[in-house]
């Protein structure tokens, strides 16, 4: 699904070592030397010593210690390729796009009981660290909690917390060049931030380390995040007739972020882009009472998420942006009486995958299988009920790709109808009823790609990209009494 271009690679002698292995014994001078017979610029016979660009860049989470990490590049200068540099955002300022930047352990205590990362070769010989034309790549920094990816172009001065410079924005481009990476990263459940919405919602994860929170912790797989709800559902605004119901259940997601790039040929951007988010889902959940008709169906939000991992992508910290809002959701054609359960499980993929060819094109998959299923539902009418979760995934602050995802169980009945339905290799109904009744289980993932996802320096589109509306329904039983 995400491939990514195939470029020519000049072959790799001495140099290939130069930017991978650590406690090499050169000197700085002379590692810069080998850098700069390693750019594409400089094509003369000492072409050949050139870093093994065929290696793909390791895309993993970064480490706990990486919290000040940054990168830095001079693009179009040799040895200006992107490195891990012992400088920090000591601090920033998102309206006039100022920074502060400082060596780590200077400048307030954003560097204590840091160590310094070893610079890599090509690394900056400035005075103060940094110089006009640098592309900076930062973790979340005050001032910057989504991180910070921006050029310098221009210093202002300095004080003794750092570097004053002025920044505008930049792409990953500008700091990946022609390299390649990709990888998913699952991101960690105790790193989001949760805001309950209603009463009645609890929260519980498991992580590494034999680490459970929460009231069902035990219960949750490693790496899973489990969200439980109980909450009455209110007659909707307009309906023709009261109607109350509630409803129980949980949601149970262990996200994982998808991140690749290919690098193109010279300053033209990336050959490929894919950026994501996937996962594994459990939910569950119970639908009790009256639904009335109304205009729209009843949305209701009952908990918030939010979390900012960092890739570390080679050398680069790439600061993901995570958003989940989980909610569930009723709508109904006529007055129906119901009573249901519902269990799925299965995997989801939502994101986009940017090609020469086509440009950005979404990406939308998702595997549901339903276990036993118990519905009644009475009177005449058609009901849908759904616990799903909307999810939005950016870089750096911009949002690139939305996505909703909505597991469901419909119903349809004139008269009434009582069944039950149990799925699997063998399919097994009874029912009770007068009239007719038929029972599905499906889902919805829909979405949309934003214009910001040219932060990987791809073209800049105009208007947002819909994701499609994918649905897969299944039928549960029908029948005639």
């Amino acid at each position: 699904m995400r491939k990514r271009a195939s470029r020519a690679v000049v072959p790799a002698l001495a140099a290939s070592a130069l930017f991978l292995a650590a406690g090499c014994s050169a000197s700085p001078a002379e590692l810069s030397s080998r850098a700069d017979q390693g750019r594409p610029a400089a094509a003369s016979a000492s072409a050949s010593a050139v870093q093994d660009a065929g290696r793909p860049l390791a895309v993993a989470a970064a480490p706990e210690v990486a919290s000040t990490s940054t990168a830095v590049a001079r693009p179009g200068e040799p040895g200006g390729r992107a490195h891990r540099a012992a400088l920090k955002v000591a601090s920033y300022d998102s309206k006039t796009r100022r920074a502060v930047i400082s060596r780590v352990g200077q400048g307030g205590s954003g560097g204590k009981g840091t160590q310094p990362p070893s610079p890599s070769a090509g690394a900056s010989a400035e005075p103060h660290g940094t110089a006009v034309g640098d592309v900076i790549a930062s973790a979340p920094a005050p001032g910057a909690p989504d991180g910070l990816l921006a050029r310098v172009t221009d210093v202002i001065g300095e004080s003794r917390e750092g570097t004053e410079v002025q920044t505008a924005p930049t792409t990953l481009d500008t700091l990946l060049g022609g390299d390649d990476a990709k990888g998913s990263v699952p991101v960690d459940p105790a790193s989001f931030d949760i805001e309950k919405l209603l009463p009645d919602v609890q929260v519980s994860w498991a992580k590494a380390g034999d680490v459970h929170v929460g009231p069902e912790g035990a219960k949750v797989p490693l790496g899973s995040l489990r969200i439980d709800v109980g909450a009455k559902v209110a007659t909707a605004p307009g309906a023709p007739a009261s109607a109350s119901a509630s409803v129980s259940g949980f949601v149970q997601v262990a996200p994982d972020v998808d991140f690749s790039y290919g690098g193109g040929a010279g300053d033209s951007g990336p050959g490929t882009a894919y950026l994501g988010v996937s996962g594994d889902w459990d939910a569950q959940w119970a639908v009790r009472g009256r639904a009335a008709a109304s205009a729209q169906p009843q949305r209701v939000p009952f908990a918030k998420l939010h979390a900012d991992p960092v890739l570390q992508v080679g050398p680069i910290p790439v600061v993901v942006n995570l958003d989940l809002t989980c909610y569930f959701q009723i709508g109904a054609d006529g007055v129906v009486t119901l009573d249901v359960e519902q269990h799925l499980k299965g995997d989801f993929k939502a994101g986009g995958a940017f090609g020469p060819a086509r440009g950005w094109t979404p990406v939308d998959e998702s595997h549901m299988t339903s276990s036993p299923v118990r519905t009644s539902v009475s009177a005449a009418g058609r009901v849908k009920a759904a616990l799903g979760a909307e999810a939005s995934v950016g870089l750096y602050g911009a949002v690139g790709v939305t996505a909703d995802l909505a597991p469901y169980l419909r119903g349809e009945a004139t008269g009434s109808a009582d069944t039950t339905t149990t799925t699997g290799s063998a399919v097994k109904t009874e029912a009770t009823a007068t009239g007719a009744w038929a029972l599905y289980g499906g889902v919805d993932l829909t979405g949309t790609l934003r214009m910001q996802l040219s932060v990987f320096g791809t073209p800049v589109f105009q208007h947002a990209i819909p994701l499609g509306a994918f649905n897969r329904e299944w039928k549960l039983g029908d029948g005639h009494v």
